[in-house]
């Protein structure tokens, strides 16, 4: 496992895809769609297949001594570990708002979603929807990229805009908290956001699998 994260992180990967984890510190963003930073990742991350694909990345790991399945295991390895990097910078980025700026007027001000527990969630489950809709779309052909992306940044924008609209409802206001308040219902976001992730992560990735195993190279 280490040696095929290894070979995606070192020969696969385009720099893209570890530039573009810095879009994580768009949690600190006031007046802006905080989980477009999320989706902004995923870009680097498309990026990054399209330059493996051209770089015929896919056959050449087919023809190392591992299974098709390592070849998808690979991948997904490097993905989650990109999302797992920007996650972190969220993270940061996230209590710092949640502590040190919790009473900051540009973020008080800010009509759209703070940077909470609930916004992690939120992070998480995009990329769920990337894992679930591009990575494993990608792998049932093993080079069309084009319409899993497409499908992907319509999925993820409604989503966006779902997450971005909670709190303008009556009595769901508290899904926009600042700091520390309802605490307990943030943590429930976020764990169902993180279940979210590695549901849709876990079944992508099982069947990527058994369609890259009919593919023929």
């Amino acid at each position: 496992m280490h040696n095929i994260l290894r070979k995606e992180m070192k020969l696969s990967a385009s720099p893209l895809c570890y530039l573009f984890i810095l879009f994580g510190f768009m949690f600190f963003l006031p007046g802006y769609p905080v989980l477009c930073g999320a989706f902004f990742v995923t870009l680097g991350l498309f990026q990054g297949f399209q330059y493996a694909r051209e770089a015929n990345d896919i056959v050449f790991s087919a023809l190392l001594p591992i299974g098709k399945k390592d070849v998808v295991k690979g991948k997904y390895l490097f993905v989650c570990f990109i999302e797992g990097c920007s996650l972190l910078l969220m993270l940061a980025a996230t209590l710092i708002r949640m502590t040190a700026l919790a009473g900051s007027a540009v973020y008080r001000t800010n009509a759209l979603m703070n940077a909470n527990l609930f916004a992690l969630g939120g992070a998480l489950l995009i990329f769920g929807l990337f894992n679930m809709i591009f990575v494993g779309g990608f792998f049932k052909t093993g080079y069309k990229l084009g319409k899993p992306f497409v499908v992907y940044i319509i999925v993820a924008f409604l989503t966006i805009g779902v997450l971005e609209s909670l709190h303008h409802i009556p009595g769901l206001a508290a899904v926009n908290a600042f700091g520390f308040e309802h605490l307990g219902l943030q943590c429930l976001f976020l764990l169902a956001g993180l279940a979210a992730f590695l549901a849709l992560t876990w079944l992508s990735y099982r069947y990527a699998c058994r369609h890259f195993e009919k593919i023929d190279l």
